[in-house]
């Protein structure tokens, strides 16, 4: 495969924008709209052309792969119409070797009269980031000596700006009133820690949304239970800044001791001294343990060892012995541990201090010394009196967590005045115009309807959830696209389909991108995929990765198998996740119970650790799943014209209730090449019902009876 081109140039973003937390902070300042990329995709022209395969438009289609190049002649130009008069700021010409020595940018509002923005006579090639000022719809490049033999080339042809007459919208701002903020002097923490549990305890598909928000110090006798749509988070730049001497608690009381609903809800930022040693965080899917320090053991099975079924710890530090007991799987990324005990099927472990030694399928441990890549999620801070979002920076073969021993935490920090606070009723068209004003995006509890695509289309932007903040696509859009730019974060939030079919949930970049992000890559972590079980929904497929070298991060997407709106046809999704983009990295992947494959990957060198899976169970017979002459679905699909990839514990399960007769051909699919390769699979049939015949391929032997017995793979092939 040739070598894909280098990245892009991230253009500086300059920014004015001030403006305090309104409920903490008194006063309150407009934040002022920075500058944001125009000309790509805008109609394009130029004096001439070298052939048909260079045309101007190959200047301003955002591919650093394709370029306009002129006859060779002096003069030369290429000009863009940015549709609109805009303030301009900034030009940034990427030439080819053929470049110009002497050249002017020029700039028109109507294009046929002309001022000279910038003018140079020593022009030296590369990237060249030029800062102008002016107001104008056409932007030319006028070349009127070449520095070669050849004509002018440029790669890429970008000018930057703003847009509108209309005000800009502030940044920072009121959190809300379910945004709940504690310092150590508060009264009454443990009553109102106690109101949002018992009104979110068993409101799997309520509308309550809650963020619990701990300032800096040390918190006596508390016991924070965290209920659906609730989330718990430390104010401080490390866990140990905010010590509650205490326990912040999951257990499973609401549905008789079985833990495998317990759901949507997370715990941050935190230290933790449990009252009796050990914290007790029996959770399944969507339920994050983020950057939290126990001082003590921490137990993940309910109170009666009742059933648990998977979940995610990553970046945290547990002094103690994690009790894993009846947690079937279990993925731990870059943190400490004292000691892990137990395992079901399959508990895999990545850049784990203390991790214990690869053993599958006995003990059913799968162990990797370090995480290929992997950068933290941004997390709200305080910094003194200032609310921040700190953006970790990225780690390459991580272990152990990213903060600890004495060393500030690498990466940077980003002023709440810097961001748009999305509050319930704010509009898809607000969000946007945020987003093309240059600021980020902070979504506060509630839930968010919105009738058109949020579009994150420029680099380095932060999108970040409070309290499990829910996106609902309305009329059958997709609920958010991100562009193909490097450095997009999105964090801490659901999508939750729509009645009206969606095409897709969430696109990462767009289809056919060839740039590089490997340098900053896009990450997607802690957003969660739902499709039915909240009330009707419908999406033919949930999260499609196109972008190059983008980290997912613990994600669950989910076609839900019970609450409102289920059925075969009701909540129908074909597909869960889908990878098109090359070097994508998967760490902490849930997805299940799509009518068809849940994950197709078609990107090349891509790689996952951990997965869980259940297939649907509600497939009325076997026709329904029949995929020509194979029998089912694979749980996951790599594409026959991939040539590398490779995956680390994997789990595929079958619970047909309504037809306990189907026959599953396999967990896996993928196409047998020196390149392809899988460690440490399997596939379990609960209670007999449905059976898979091979774990990969034809490979692996038969699930049988109703013992819940994995067949299990250590390598493929």
């Amino acid at each position: 495969m040739p070598p894909r081109p280098r990245p892009s140039l991230a253009a500086a973003l300059a920014a004015a924008l001030v403006a305090t937390l309104l409920v903490l902070l008194p006063g309150s300042t407009t934040a002022q709209a920075a500058p944001v990329l125009l000309s790509q995709g805008r109609p394009a022209t130029a004096s001439s052309t070298e052939g048909a395969g260079t045309p101007a438009s190959a200047a301003v289609d955002g591919d650093n792969g394709t370029r306009w190049s002129s006859q060779f002649a002096d003069p030369q130009w290429i000009q863009v119409d940015l549709g609109a008069a805009a303030r301009l700021s900034q030009v940034v010409l990427r030439w080819e070797t053929a470049h110009a020595r002497a050249y002017r940018i020029e700039l028109s509002t109507d294009g046929s009269n002309w001022t000279t923005a910038h003018s140079t006579t020593a022009g030296t090639g590369g990237v060249q980031t030029l800062d102008i000022t002016g107001t104008a719809r056409h932007v030319r490049v006028y070349g009127t000596e070449r520095a070669t033999a050849w004509g002018y080339s440029l790669w890429e042809f970008q000018v930057y700006g703003t847009t509108g007459t209309g005000p800009a919208l502030p940044g920072g701002g009121d959190l809300g009133p379910n945004v709940i903020v504690f310092d150590p002097s508060t009264p009454g923490i443990q009553a109102r820690l106690n109101q949002v549990f018992q009104q979110q305890e068993s409101a799997q598909f309520g509308s309550g949304r809650y963020q619990f928000l701990f300032k800096p110090g040390t918190y006596n006798g508390l016991n924070a239970q965290i209920g659906f749509y609730t989330s718990i988070s430390g104010l401080g730049l490390s866990p140990d800044d905010t010590t509650i001497n205490g326990d912040v608690t999951v257990d499973a009381g609401w549905f008789n001791g079985n833990a495998t609903q317990n759901f949507w809800r997370s715990a941050e930022n935190l230290a933790l001294n449990p009252v009796n040693g050990t914290d007790r965080w029996a959770v399944s899917q969507a339920a994050p343990f983020r950057r939290m320090h126990v001082k003590g053991g921490l137990n993940l099975a309910p109170n009666g060892y009742g059933w648990a079924s998977g979940g995610y710890i990553a970046d945290s530090k547990i002094d103690g012995q994690v009790g894993n007991y009846s947690q079937q799987q279990w993925y731990t990324r870059d943190s400490s541990i004292g000691g892990w005990s137990n395992g079901v099927w399959n508990q895999v472990f990545s850049g784990t201090q203390g991790a214990p030694a690869q053993g599958f399928p006995n003990p059913p441990y799968t162990t990797l010394d370090t995480t290929p890549v992997s950068r933290e999620k941004p997390f709200l801070y305080l910094d003194g009196n200032e609310y921040k979002v700190f953006v970790p920076a990225k780690r390459v073969d991580a272990r152990g967590t990213s903060w600890g021993n004495g060393t500030a935490p690498q990466g940077s920090s980003i002023p709440l005045s810097q961001f748009y606070v999305v509050r319930p009723g704010a509009s898809a068209e607000t969000i946007n115009q945020a987003v093309t004003q240059g600021l980020h995006l902070l979504f506060t509890p509630g839930v968010y309807h919105v009738d058109r695509t949020i579009q994150v289309n420029r680099p380095g932007t932060v999108v970040l959830g409070l309290g499990l903040a829910t996106i609902v696509p309305d009329n059958g859009v997709t609920a958010m696209k991100v562009g193909d730019v490097d450095g997009v974060r999105l964090a801490g939030f659901l999508i939750d389909a729509g009645p009206v079919n969606s095409s897709s949930l969430l696109e990462i970049g767009p289809a056919g991108t060839t740039t590089d992000h490997a340098a900053d890559p896009t990450t997607v972590q802690d957003v969660f995929i739902r499709v039915g079980g909240a009330g009707p929904g419908r999406a033919t497929v949930g999260m499609v990765v196109n972008n190059h070298d983008t980290i997912v991060d613990h994600t669950w997407i989910w076609r839900a198998d019970h609450g409102d709106g289920v059925g075969w046809e009701t909540n129908r999704s074909d597909y869960g996740f889908r990878v098109n983009g090359d070097d994508v990295l998967a760490t902490g992947l849930f997805v299940e119970h799509f009518n068809k494959y849940d994950v197709q990957w078609n990107g090349e060198r891509g790689r996952t650790i951990f997965f869980q899976n259940e297939k649907a169970y509600d497939a009325p017979h076997q026709a329904a799943i029949q995929n020509g002459s194979i029998k089912g679905y694979a749980a996951y699909q790599v594409a026959d014209s991939v040539a590398v990839h490779e995956g680390w514990g994997l789990g595929s399960y079958c619970y047909y209730n309504v037809d306990p007769t189907i026959r599953q051909e396999h967990g896996f699919q993928a196409p047998v090449k020196p390149g392809v390769r899988f460690h440490d699979l399997l596939v379990v049939s609960l209670g007999g019902n449905g059976q898979y015949e091979h774990v990969i391929n034809g490979t692996g032997a038969p699930t049988s009876g109703t013992s819940t017995v994995p067949s299990t793979i250590v390598s493929f092939p």
